[in-house]
């Protein structure tokens, strides 16, 4: 299904942005360990851009995870019953799961536009950076989250009613 393998491709893109994100956070915290230790001169950034760079790597491989059925599942269920009975379990909990995240997702748009008026920063520390662009990245993290397990639930779908493609459901 054409929607499906398009939302697989966008989940796949943001695991991949997601693992390029792993190199700029060790640079960073390798040279805050360095700036701190060797020089007695910490930086007044490097906290915020750990947690940061660290939550764009998590939301950014959600759907990923997803994808590539790395998250946490209800084995004993999946081992006991039929794989049309397996199908309609993860459709159901696909679909609610996907529900819930694009009402989070819409949420999130919301509170963007909120904290780019106000100037919000983190408030973390003295750097304390605007949060919009962090929030920008929870909303494309669940958005894509959302249409992934919107995917997945499809998928299991096809496979409820008999119209099993390739790499359907699991």
């Amino acid at each position: 299904m054409p929607i499906v393998h398009f939302i697989g491709r966008l989940s796949l893109w943001s695991g991949r942005l997601g693992a390029v994100v792993v190199l700029p956070l060790v640079l960073a915290m390798v040279f805050e360990v360095v700036s701190r230790y060797a020089f007695s001169a910490p930086t007044a950034w490097a906290f915020e851009l750990s947690y940061m760079m660290m939550g764009t790597i998590f939301l950014l491989g959600l759907s990923y995870a997803v994808l590539v059925n790395q998250h946490v599942n209800v084995d004993f269920l999946h081992q006991v019953l039929p794989r049309r009975g397996v199908a309609i379990i993860d459709a159901i909990g696909y679909i609610l799961m996907a529900g819930m995240l694009f009402w989070l997702t819409n949420t999130l748009i919301a509170n963007i536009a909120s904290v780019y008026r106000t100037g919000e920063g983190t408030g973390l520390s003295a750097w304390n950076p605007p949060i919009w662009p962090y929030r920008c990245i929870y909303a494309l993290g669940f958005g894509l989250f959302a249409l992934q397990c919107l995917a997945k639930a499809i998928e299991n779908l096809l496979v409820v009613f008999g119209r099993e493609t390739e790499g359907s459901a699991r």
